[in-house]
């Protein structure tokens, strides 16, 4: 929020005290602390009446230091907090003597925080040596309303071209210099400034993140107050952020996940069609036979059915009890669905309607979260009287995911975990969580809740959900997909943006409603965003009142969802290398160009196109006709063509509905599976490792790691000699080939080396 009027005046109504002298500055259990009067102690009688901050440096974990500024520490902190990594001696400290006016630093890893210690205030971050950014003279603040309210903020430096990227799923300019970003969730679409998924985490393209330590209201002015500087601001006394130093953007979000937690592995399965009864339409058993089929016979790949809401009576959300006339047998349709070798997913979402059997259950027990005077909290919004499960009690959370579990006893492999946003801040939580902070905290207990009995049940590995609110640490709960976007060519933009946007918040996986959701798409928006769906890192046809089946809009949807779905389905044991580095290193599958190119500035802040992964460039077409596209240095091959594009420079191209912009990076190697009509086979077994533009005297290893517990994991070196491509398998059994991409050259054998000829 804003503060100034310009940059010399105070808002009315707002009182400012900034750290002006520094008093004290000594190394205690391993942190680095700074005293600051708001004014220059010239003589004793200064100290007097006189507010001092108090500023403490610690390091959790190497290249991360942590800053927290307090006014008054007094005041009770009920969190609830964000889990943090921490490691013992992480720490380096110098202080001189005071008087001798040498800074004092903090190092942590390759990045140090060097603090003035006789005033005025200052400090400068930088990573091995070059700078990153500061805090300032007038940075700081701490400030008082005449209403009581107290904020307290800080602002770091942003350079001449630096750019702010991040802090959760947004769908506004995927650069966020300009903007004011509220981090609060909110069910508001994805055509507003609002979002379901925030995250108080920004990465600069100038080598650092910020992670802002509270699930408290965040608002961040980023070159919107003053613009040379990014201003993150909390209510009360007490503001902690880190800094995260990476030598590139990827080392960045490789920490701020070992701080937060990683992305979670998910099911090889997971990966493949999920296909949805969509939310309001009518159906039924013989609807959903109908639709299953329908992919079945037209020989479309199929994974995942979805139930979503109405598989419960209306009125009756949540109760987990299957709608009786609509499902008279749900044991026995879920049985005849699994035997088509399907997965299953039902929506479920943490609120409990007045009508629901359990309502009256979980409040005589406490389970429900209550207001001020003891009474259930409701509301009519969403079900009529609905309330709210209470995840701080373990007993309310055992309680709840039993019924989940019966669920699982029936065949049911997910659920959808949605809402999570509307979450009140005028009650009581049994653990006495503050209540502001619960709003966004709310949603990653909630995950978590359901994620963890997945596990329990289903092992490490295999729990998937597919949830729409998050925080940070959410992450470690996947998959997320992008809320309820209309259906044009517009919010298919707009989602892309707040997928990139998420994906540098540290989320793994994420996925989208292909066609949108709101209204029916016409069969051109419906195809392009098919084409897009198939490669993200989760597909699933989903809408609101219309049916998302293929063969609803024209034939040729069919023989695009054709083309791109079985597509992706070779894609798998190049994706499934994407998934293990997403969960072990924390670097999002579905990438911004950032990314893989940080040092060409067109391509880091393009939000139109993506990399998934490090080797495929995808560039969906937002318009009928015409794809627009950016290809960095170098010369990138059609994976669906074989035509070549050489950059860098911006493309303008017609391409029909069975063509997007899927390049291959110069120097790659793309492994190819033998099936395409699921995700979850032995990726390594007849697998084909596709070498494009591969350069003289390059070499490359190739990893495919295993689908499951029961088939074998591979890894080939590649590499060029002049005329000839060669490659050796270094681990696995049996047949594979290798392939000149864009070509038919090809080299099929069960032997461990393999060689081509280069044509020309």
């Amino acid at each position: 929020m804003k503060f100034s009027h310009g940059y010399w005046l105070t808002r009315d109504g707002y009182t400012v005290l900034r750290p002006k002298d520094i008093d004290t500055v000594e190394e205690r259990d391993g942190a680095l602390v700074v005293y600051a009067p708001t004014a220059p102690i010239e003589t004793r009688g200064d100290t007097l009446n006189r507010p001092l901050i108090t500023t403490t440096f610690t390091a959790p974990i190497p290249d991360v230091i942590g800053v927290e500024i307090v006014h008054h520490k007094g005041r009770i902190d009920p969190g609830p907090h964000f889990a943090l990594a921490a490691q013992e001696g992480a720490a380096t400290i110098t202080v001189a003597d005071p008087h001798s006016g040498v800074p004092a630093t903090i190092t942590s890893g390759r990045l140090t925080a060097t603090v003035s210690t006789d005033g005025p205030w200052h400090v400068d971050f930088s990573g091995q040596g070059r700078h990153l950014t500061s805090s300032m003279d007038r940075s700081v603040g701490v400030v008082s309303h005449t209403s009581g309210d107290r904020y307290v903020y800080e602002q770091l430096t942003m350079g001449v071209s630096e750019n702010i990227f991040g802090l959760g799923e947004r769908f506004g300019a995927f650069v966020k210099n300009g903007q004011v970003v509220d981090v609060w969730n909110e069910d508001g679409g994805t055509a507003s400034e609002q979002a379901y998924k925030n995250v108080p985490f920004y990465l600069s393209d100038a080598g650092y993140g910020v992670f802002i330590d509270t699930p408290d209201h965040v608002s961040l002015e980023i070159g919107s107050e003053v613009v040379s500087r990014t201003q993150i601001s909390v209510p009360g006394s007490r503001l902690r952020y880190f800094v995260i130093y990476g030598e590139t953007p990827k080392d960045i979000l490789s920490t701020y996940t070992a701080l937060t937690g990683r992305p979670a592995a998910v099911p090889a399965w997971s990966y493949g069609t999920w296909l949805s009864t969509s939310f309001t339409t009518n159906y039924d058993e013989a609807t959903v036979m109908s639709f299953i089929d329908g992919m079945i016979d037209r020989e479309l790949p199929l994974s995942v059915f979805h139930f979503d809401c109405f598989w419960m009576r209306g009125f009756h959300w949540t109760d987990f009890v299957w709608h009786p006339d609509t499902f008279p047998d749900p044991q026995g349709m879920l049985n005849r669905i699994k035997a088509k070798d399907l997965h299953i997913c039902v929506w479920i979402n943490p609120y409990i309607a007045q009508r629901s059997h359990l309502f009256d259950e979980g409040m005589a027990k406490g389970y429900l979260v209550t207001e001020p005077d003891g009474s259930v909290w409701q509301w009519d919004m969403w079900q009529a009287g609905m309330a709210l499960v209470d995840f701080t009690n373990p007993d309310a959370t055992a309680w709840y995911v039993s019924h989940l579990k019966q669920l699982l006893d029936m065949g049911v492999d997910a659920f959808k975990t949605d809402f999570g946003e509307r979450i009140p801040t005028n009650v009581v939580w049994h653990d006495g969580s503050d209540p502001q902070r619960m709003h966004n905290y709310y949603t990653l207990l909630f995950n978590k809740a359901v994620f963890d009995l997945l596990e329990r049940e289903r092992g490490t590995g295999e729990a998937v959900v597919f949830a729409r609110s998050a925080t940070a640490g959410g992450q470690q709960y996947p998959v997320h997909w992008g809320g309820d976007c209309e259906s044009t060519f517009v919010a298919m933009a707009e989602s892309l943006r707040g997928g990139l946007s998420l994906s540098l918040s540290g989320f793994g996986y994420w996925s989208h409603d292909i066609g949108g959701f709101e209204g029916t798409p016409d069969p051109a928006v419906f195809k392009r965003w098919v084409a897009f769906g198939f490669m993200s890192s989760h597909s699933r046809f989903h809408g609101s009142d219309s049916y998302r089946v293929p063969w609803a809009f024209d034939d040729e949807s069919v023989a695009v969802t054709r083309l791109f779905s079985t597509l992706k389905m070779s894609l798998m044991p190049y994706l499934g290398r994407l998934g293990e580095e997403a969960a072990t290193h924390g670097i999002p599958v579905m990438r911004p160009m950032l990314l893989e190119f940080p040092a060409d500035r067109t391509a880091r802040t393009i939000g139109t196109q993506y990399m998934l992964g490090d080797a495929l460039l995808v560039a969906p077409v937002f318009d009928e006709h015409t794809a627009e596209f950016y290809v960095p240095e170098g010369t990138w091959t059609s994976l669906l063509t074989g035509d070549t594009y050489t950059g860098p420079r911006w493309y303008r191209k017609d391409m029909g509905f069975d063509d997007m912009p899927i390049l291959a990076r110069p120097g790659s190697v793309i492994p190819r599976g033998a099936t395409t009509t699921r995700p979850d086979y032995p990726w390594a077994h007849d697998v084909t490792l596709h070498a494009y533009a591969f350069p003289d005297g390059h070499n490359t290893t190739v990893t495919i790691p295993a689908s499951s517990a029961t088939t074998q994991a591979a890894r080939f070196t590649v590499w060029r000699d002049g005329d000839t491509l060669h490659a050796r398998r270094d681990e696995g059994t049996g047949p594979w080939s290798l392939a000149i991409g864009g070509t038919s050259i090809r080299h099929h054998t069960t032997e461990k080396t393999a060689s081509v000829t280069l044509a020309g």
